[in-house]
């Protein structure tokens, strides 16, 4: 197994030998202010994936991992943590919430899905991996359909079927037919023809030119996905009655994206993609569970919704203790998949936790509320951070937009202002309060080149009525 982890994911498995707990955390830092506690927990949960890869197989199996529960309130960077730390090594991620998952018996999604939803994003991450590698050939095929597409209709071949049979027309699938035979003079007007398309194809002058291909038609049944079933009727009878097609109009700009991913789909081995899609999910995956705190009943409650909440634990137990879920693409094992939780625990407490699956979250990190020098941190110093957005935003329409350190520490005194005084949103009360800032600005931007300069004046002239303290405690019952 061991051996199979290191060839299927090799890319991920150097990644991971690159990192080591602190550089982990310093690639956080790029995203997340402050919360060092939970930085350092999940830096070493992952770095102890690596280690327990280099061990013995006969050790590999008794080493499962810490799995890591977080306490704190909204917006301060649970769910982010999570996901950049997944993006960091190309791991399987899903985020659910534990209110939208019911008890075994209840009408509602049950909590195996969370792994068939993640086994789907690990597919969905190794087709993209293999994708890459075969995308110059994918687009060379696609091009060769282009020409024979735009080729004049007399000169176009006879329609193929590859591995059609007379069985497969019973159910709607082409006929074989022979290919044409052309005469010298034809084939070399064939050939010149295809060579003036070709060029022309290549130098972008038919990107407009309409044609007709053929595409599959969807065999997803939503329906039954919606109620939690991981059933596509279009797997099952794939093997017995051909793919229903149908003819498209496009532009050989849209044609060329079908075509490129219907060549890409012939050049990868989906069974290899699929065996290491499931090493990667058993291995690699982090679940987040968000908002476990209100699935957690209260001491002494023993009828009601609380016995629901109960039984939705139970369900969650053994996927997070490790079991087998059946997948449409096969048998996947959880025992070795990362599980974070998290809640603001404001109502409820961590003890409030049904006793096993407290055990099964060995460590409990608390992430701080933020304060205003959180928030000016928030506004300049992360890779995305909210002032370098608008930023962007706006240069586009030829607007140059300044933050000064006056006009950012105004603004991330409002929104602790705004947090303390109301309901706390954490940094998301950021997104709220540039938006409105900025509100004028992005409206009457058209093109005209000018300068903005936000400054403590310009902040206070257009958020001191909105945001003003005294005005907030008004709505405060």
């Amino acid at each position: 197994m061991a051996d199979l982890v290191a060839v299927g994911t090799a890319k991920t498995v150097d990644r991971e030998a690159e990192l080591t707990p602190s550089e982990i955390v310093r690639e956080l830092d790029k995203y997340i202010i402050g919360q060092s506690a939970a930085k350092r927990a999940v830096a070493i949960a992952l770095r102890n994936r690596y280690r327990r890869s280099l061990l013995p197989e006969e050790l590999q199996g008794e080493i499962t991992p810490k799995n890591i529960l977080m306490m704190g309130p909204t917006g301060v960077g649970k769910t982010e943590i999570a996901r950049r730390l997944a993006k960091l090594v190309s791991a399987p991620f899903i985020k659910v919430e534990a209110t939208k998952f019911t008890e075994v018996g209840y009408v509602g999604r049950d909590v195996e899905s969370i792994i068939r939803d993640l086994t789907e994003a690990a597919i969905r991450i190794v087709k993209d991996e293999k994708y890459k590698m075969v995308e110059e050939r994918a687009k060379q095929a696609a091009n060769e359909r282009l020409v024979d597409l735009l080729l004049p209709e007399k000169m176009r071949a006879p329609k193929q079927n590859s591995g059609g049979t007379p069985l497969a027309s019973i159910f709607g699938g082409p006929l074989p037919s022979a290919k044409k035979v052309m005469t010298a003079e034809e084939e070399d007007e064939y050939y010149s023809t295809r060579s003036s398309i070709a060029f022309q194809l290549n130098s972008g002058l038919l990107e407009n030119q309409i044609v007709e291909i053929e595409v599959e038609e969807s065999q997803g049944n939503n329906a039954l996905s919606a109620m939690g079933i991981d059933m596509n009727m279009g797997d099952i009878l794939g093997s017995i009655m051909p793919k229903k097609k149908k003819l498209r109009k496009m532009s050989v700009t849209d044609a060329r994206r079908v075509l490129e991913a219907e060549e890409a789909d012939k050049l990868i081995d989906m069974d290899e993609v699929t065996r290491e899609a499931l090493l990667r999910a058993e291995n690699k995956g982090i679940v987040f569970i968000d908002e476990i705190d209100k699935i957690a009943g209260r001491q002494g409650a023993s009828s009601g919704p609380d016995v629901s909440r109960e039984g939705v634990q139970r369900d969650i137990l053994p996927i997070v203790e490790g079991s087998t879920v059946m997948t449409k693409y096969g048998p996947v094992k959880t025992d070795y998949m990362l599980f974070i939780a998290a809640g603001a625990f404001h109502v409820s407490k961590v003890e409030d936790l049904i006793p096993e699956l407290q055990g099964r979250f060995p460590v409990v990190v608390k992430l701080d509320s933020l304060t205003a020098d959180d928030f000016a941190r928030i506004l300049v110093e992360p890779d995305n951070a909210i002032t370098k957005q608008y930023s962007a935003l706006l240069s586009t329409e030829n607007v140059e937009l300044n933050f000064t350190h006056e006009g950012v520490a105004a603004i991330a005194a409002y929104a602790f202002n705004a947090n303390e005084t109301s309901e706390n949103l954490g940094a998301r009360r950021l997104y709220t309060i540039v938006e409105n800032l900025l509100n004028d600005e992005m409206y009457l931007a058209d093109g005209t080149e000018r300068t903005v300069t936000v400054d403590e004046t310009y902040v206070q002239q257009r958020l001191k009525n909105e945001y003003d303290p005294q005005e907030l405690k008004k709505y405060i019952l």
